[in-house]
């Protein structure tokens, strides 16, 4: 069986999770699946009214088997439709950056340092 027909069991935990988060901000989102190496895949979940939400499933079929279980919750793309409603919360941007966001100086870019001869 490949990884794309295996089926999974949904976690509880991450059900429940979307489920609640779901529920909260407007009753009904679309789930966009992103692989992220081996962490596994995100579920990143755009709800009704906008607001951003994801969880982390171990693989695909978790994934997909995650959106299965809620039926207010179907399975999209990064498209004009959903970006346009997407609404994140201020300061998502530092949260999703990492330390990166906090730091204060940068390095030069490769095509930006001095050429030595």
């Amino acid at each position: 069986m490949s990884a794309e027909t295996e089926v999974a069991a949904a976690p509880a935990a991450i059900v429940s999770s979307i489920r609640t988060f779901v529920a909260e901000h407007g009753g009904s989102g679309k789930a966009v699946l992103q692989p992220i190496g081996r962490s596994g895949v995100r579920v990143t979940v755009v709800a009704a009214d906008g607001t951003l939400g994801d969880r982390v499933a171990k693989d695909l079929p978790t994934a997909r088997a995650v959106v299965d279980a809620l039926p207010d919750v179907t399975v999209s793309e990064w498209d004009r439709e959903l970006t346009s409603i997407v609404n994140p919360a201020p300061g998502h941007w530092k949260k999703m950056a990492g330390w990166v966001a906090r730091q204060v100086k940068f390095p030069k870019a490769r095509n930006e340092q001095a050429v030595r001869s």
